[in-house]
């Protein structure tokens, strides 16, 4: 037996509806309440969101007030995968109404005093990535003339022996040579 909306919201172009199938796939859930509203009017959007606490439920955006109307009072304690749907008009106005109309204002945070202030990160900077503070000494650093260019490290020469060398390159060879065979 359909129910009708409670008295204290007005009626409006979005519908809420709850007590979905919540093991419906959102794609599927979606395009399955479309189907089902758009036969009562020009559906605009159905938000239908899978989080913990939007589970189970939809709004579904009409075009105008009277199709919305038709939708809730047809369709209201229907039957839909199992459960029956409750159907209300949704307590706050749309924000794809809003900007449709002209009248949409997106959402402005409070500036917070601790929030303007950059935030301090707890990972420490790799080392050498910033210069060291005026007037600290660091140990191993020239600190009577600061050198421009950052100070690099020698290449030793390489200790070969023989027989570790020529055997890594004769290995090295013979993979060579397979890998051109198998072509």
């Amino acid at each position: 037996m359909p129910a009708t909306a409670p008295p204290s919201l007005p009626p409006n172009q979005s519908l809420y509806v709850s007590n979905l199938n919540e093991k419906l796939p959102k794609p599927d859930l979606r395009r399955e309440l479309y189907m089902l509203f758009s036969t009562y009017g020009p559906v605009l959007d159905i938000t239908a969101l899978k989080t913990a606490k939007m589970r189970g439920q939809a709004h579904v955006l009409f075009r105008d007030e009277g199709a919305a109307t038709q939708a809730l009072r047809a369709q209201n304690g229907q039957e839909f995968f199992g459960r029956e749907m409750r159907i209300t008009y949704s307590k706050n106005r749309s924000n794809t109404i809003a900007k449709l109309t002209g009248t949409f204002a997106p959402p402005s945070a409070v500036p917070d005093t601790a929030q303007t202030a950059a935030p301090v990160s707890s990972i420490p900077a790799p080392p050498g990535s910033l210069p060291p503070p005026p007037g600290l000494k660091v140990p191993g650093a020239n600190n009577a003339s600061p050198s421009p260019a950052p100070s690099q490290g020698t290449k030793r020469a390489r200790e070969d022996s023989d027989d570790e060398g020529k055997g890594e390159e004769e290995e090295d060879d013979g993979a060579m040579d397979m890998s051109d065979d198998d072509d």
